[in-house]
């Protein structure tokens, strides 16, 4: 019996404990934590985000594109992502012990998310329990779950969203159904389902979106039975005492995400995990510079304000004189016929003069100016880009018919696979992109990782059990 009479679930046909690792890519979670958490009782969570794959001396596989089209170099990735992935669930299934149980974290608007999720389970058959996906709005996930008789998992932010997966495909295979993960956009950490509706300035109460999701549920016939998962700012349970045993929410679990980072089975470098015994309140920040176009929480870090820093370097512009764009601009585009108002001439010639002297045009009709460096850095992402989404805002690549988006690519993003193999792999943490939860403050604050102390997975479960 867990915190306030928290009793195990039936997952997969055995009884786990509702307590979920949040699958965290690129390489964030891997086998080692995920096996962890599953051999604790829990569910642990393989990230099958371009995993890491080993070599026979059980090193990591360095992932070298070396094909010279995006196409060829897309396909690469594939691969990539395939033997990594494979290689992180038998390595975690080992590790469990044939406890708890082993799910998998895709997100839909990966590149080529289909065929690698179809073949990480064709080659994991009765190893993998579930699968979590979200990032998008993954209709065909129930259809693969049942190719491959697994579970499968939605995350959504909205009962709205969660309707409309079931309306248009879930509804034809109900049994499968293991979980509803609601993922509140303004507290998980990495990617979240933030509509253009809502504010990121205005946080909303859980609770209330969390009822309106079973209320959803029940009104298409979804049995109680299935839990919902709470996933972001989940820190102690006893936190969350209304929500255990209420008729109202069905059955309940929770997901962590952010306090799995710091564990000893944590696969994330020594530098990252003191980072986040360091963070403030307010530390984190959610932002919408991601190329996938969502909206995402990291760490507000050096690389995330540059980032803020550019685009806040940033003017409109027209092709021919009108409106209050009466000036032509005459720094950063060399003699180009670029329009602006004056105000605006005046801020880029005092960007220019800051060293920020090359304009880089952006799809929706401005232009920003950074440094030369900046300027080389970012056109050599874009022309190295390895297709690793389904469509990317950064480099216009599409995984799909004629891979590209048709768009500009955008000089105010970056490039996402790139950063977080960086910081996976113990590049410096303030030159790159740190996803974090917005709850990562408390790492400084609880008495449990005071003296500098880092728990196995087992001791954080063992330690979240009893409320805290």
């Amino acid at each position: 019996m867990g915190f306030k009479g928290l009793k195990p679930i039936l997952y997969g046909g055995r009884e786990v404990w509702p307590l979920v690792e949040g699958g965290k890519g690129v390489s964030a979670s891997n086998h080692m934590s995920s096996g962890a958490w599953a051999a604790a009782g829990g569910i642990g969570t393989v990230s099958a985000v371009n995993a890491d794959s080993y070599d026979a001396e059980g090193k990591i596989v360095p992932q070298v594109y070396n094909a010279l089209t995006r196409k060829a170099r897309h396909e690469e990735l594939i691969a990539y992502a395939i033997d990594g992935a494979v290689e992180q669930v038998r390595r975690a299934y080992e590790i469990s012990g044939g406890n708890g149980a082993i799910n998998i974290n895709v997100l839909w608007e990966m590149g080529g998310a289909q065929p690698i999720l179809e073949g990480v389970l064709e080659q994991t058959r009765g190893m993998v329990t579930g699968v979590t996906c979200g990032a998008g709005m993954p209709y065909k996930l129930s259809e693969i779950a049942a190719r491959y008789d697994v579970n499968y998992l939605p995350i959504v932010s909205s009962a709205r969203a969660f309707r409309a997966l079931w309306k248009r495909a879930y509804h034809k295979v109900p049994h499968l159904l293991g979980a509803v993960v609601y993922e509140d956009p303004w507290l998980a950490g990495g990617h979240n389902g933030l509509s253009n509706a809502e504010d990121p300035l205005k946080p909303e109460d859980p609770y209330p979106r969390v009822k309106a999701l079973r209320d959803t549920m029940r009104t298409e016939g979804v049995a109680d039975s299935v839990p919902i998962v709470m996933a972001g700012g989940v820190w102690f349970l006893r936190d969350w005492e209304n929500w255990i045993d209420n008729p109202e929410l069905g059955s309940i679990a929770f997901q962590y995400g952010t306090r799995p980072l710091l564990t000893h089975e944590s696969p994330i470098p020594q530098q990252w995990k003191d980072a986040l015994r360091e963070l403030e309140p307010g530390d984190v920040l959610l932002h919408r510079f991601s190329p996938t176009g969502f909206y995402s929480s990291a760490v507000r870090n050096p690389f995330l304000r540059n980032l803020e820093a550019r685009s806040d370097r940033q003017i409109p512009y027209s092709k021919v004189e009108a409106g209050v764009h009466t000036v032509r601009l005459d720094v950063g585009v060399k003699g180009k016929n670029f329009w602006v108002a004056p105000k605006d001439l005046d801020r880029a010639r005092a960007w220019s003069a800051q060293g920020h002297t090359d304009g880089l045009r952006t799809p929706d009709d401005t232009i920003v100016f950074v440094s030369p460096q900046e300027r080389d850095v970012i056109r050599k992402d874009q022309a190295d880009c390895m297709g690793c989404l389904s469509h990317c805002g950064f480099s216009s690549w599409k995984d799909h018919d004629d891979y590209t988006t048709g768009r500009l690519a955008d000089p105010r993003s970056f490039c996402i696979q790139k950063t977080l193999q960086d910081i996976a792999h113990d590049g410096p943490i303030d030159e790159n992109l740190m996803f974090a939860g917005h709850a990562a403050y408390k790492f400084k604050q609880d008495p449990f990782y005071s003296n500098g102390f880092t728990p196995t997975v087992k001791e954080l479960v063992d330690r979240i059990l009893t409320g805290d």
